[in-house]
């Protein structure tokens, strides 16, 4: 059973930073981020492939978020600079065990495996 175990969140104030980690048990092709705020669904944040050049990232993330990964560690990261309240959420790792095809990043059920999500909260 492949195990997700994200890091780093916690409280924040508005404009500041966060970084999230998330390390898999084994080696995972694409990778991502999604969020659920308390009353909504949950939606896509940013993935990136398996070589780390294909990224995708949300539009009310986007020139705010970073998404990074380590290969020999297993490990994807999450920069998250210039955060807002409405940012505050659960961040959940997901890993896929096949390659996704980009335009399906967003979509989460292309994912096989969830980690158990880490609380990102941001004080006005």
């Amino acid at each position: 059973q492949v195990q997700l175990v994200e890091s780093g969140g916690g409280l924040v104030q508005g404009g500041g930073s966060l970084k999230l980690s998330c390390v898999a048990s084994v080696s995972i092709y694409t990778m991502g981020w999604f969020r659920q705020a308390p009353g909504k669904e949950r939606e896509f944040v940013a993935a990136i492939s398996r070589s780390g050049v294909i990224t995708s990232f949300a539009d009310s993330v986007k020139g705010r978020f970073t998404i990074s990964r380590d290969n020999a560690k297993n490990t994807v990261y999450l920069q998250m600079n210039s955060l807002k309240p409405e940012d505050t959420a659960v961040y959940y790792c997901a890993a896929s065990k096949n390659s996704i095809y980009f335009t399906n990043y967003a979509n989460y059920v292309a994912y096989d495996y969830w980690g158990q999500g880490t609380q990102v909260t941001v004080s006005s």
